[in-house]
């Protein structure tokens, strides 16, 4: 191929755990915001000990490289454990995307609160002490939405998880935000003060506000998680790509267990593995890192002897139900 469209390959997550900060493919002209950049970030960097545990599949590969292509959110379903919060981690280490900025979702979560926050209260309480030195400014920050909005060359990632336990109107909220990559803060509209230096989400660096609107320059790469809890309005799924995580085999499993344990104890935990497998065909009440503690627990010549096997192997892989009638 030639041409515009052979400058990036839409084929940028490996899912191999390699990093290199590779050009993403351009956009669609749809998913196009051009923010003006007021100044580059200093991206935090992520902390890791240069070992990506995350072990994905072809599919989610492909999921992960549509949803970047066409600049859209991942909205992630699956069993509890199935490593739905932990896919944005590897993403931004192998893309070198920076430390992830996360949004936890309650029952209570707005949409202002992951865009920005203003205590107006402690701004008042100074002003009546005659503390007025810091500026509006002092008293705004911005939350993880809001922080991976802001213009840059190079987008962030960012984590929505659980988002099915919100408010039933917030996934409607959000789809004004995702859809046109943009967003305004009222406080700082209606001032004569053109540009206001505000905080980010996950740090001590601020960034330059103007006119209180702020518009992404590249869409971040987003994933939202959810444990099938609810279902969502259609014109929210349809600005999603959906994809929902697979149930582990035995095969995936084994890959989970090298990765994080080693070759050895994986042969070893052969038959544990195997059990496991079979114990949740078609349940959704156990979770992967079950299996992990139990291999961790038993597989190690320190752990229970064959008199307490079967009770601590119950006792780690019990399901997770309720004991409540």
């Amino acid at each position: 191929m030639t041409g515009p469209a052979a400058q990036a390959d839409w084929h940028v997550y490996h899912g191999d755990g390699r990093s290199a900060a590779t050009p993403l493919p351009d956009p669609p002209p749809w998913r196009r915001f051009g923010g003006k950049i007021l100044r580059e970030r200093t991206v935090p960097a992520a902390a890791t000990d240069g070992t990506d545990h995350f072990q994905t599949t072809l599919e989610l590969v492909e999921a992960v490289n549509a949803a970047i292509g066409l600049r859209r959110p991942l909205l992630l379903t699956g069993r509890t454990g199935s490593g739905k919060s932990s896919l944005i981690d590897s993403v931004a280490r192998e893309l070198v995307l920076g430390r992830v900025l996360r949004w936890h979702v309650t029952s209570s979560s707005t949409l202002q609160d992951a865009l920005y926050r203003y205590d107006a209260l402690g701004r008042l309480q100074d002003s009546q002490l005659g503390d007025g030195e810091r500026g509006i400014g002092g008293y705004l920050r911005l939350g993880p939405l809001g922080t991976a909005l802001l213009p840059t060359a190079r987008p962030r990632a960012l984590l929505v998880d659980e988002i099915d336990k919100s408010d039933i109107d917030l996934p409607s909220d959000l789809l004004n935000v995702f859809e046109r990559g943009e967003f305004e803060i009222p406080e700082l509209a209606r001032l004569e003060q053109t540009r206001v230096e505000i905080r980010e989400a996950d740090g001590t660096e601020t960034f330059p506000i103007e006119h209180g609107h702020v518009r992404c320059r590249e869409f971040p790469v987003v994933v939202l998680t959810s444990n099938g809890e609810r279902d969502f309005p259609p014109p929210f799924l349809r600005r999603c790509v959906q994809f929902r995580m697979p149930d582990p085999t035995p095969e995936l499993l084994t890959r989970i267990v090298t990765a994080h344990l080693g070759d050895a104890v994986a042969a070893d935990a052969r038959q544990l593995i195997d059990d496991f497998a079979e114990r949740v065909a078609g349940s959704r009440s156990h979770a992967t890192d079950q299996l992990l503690n139990a291999i961790f627990l038993l597989v190690r010549p320190a752990g229970p002897d064959e008199a307490h096997r079967e009770r601590v192997t119950e006792l780690l892989l019990r399901s997770l139900q309720s004991d409540l009638p």
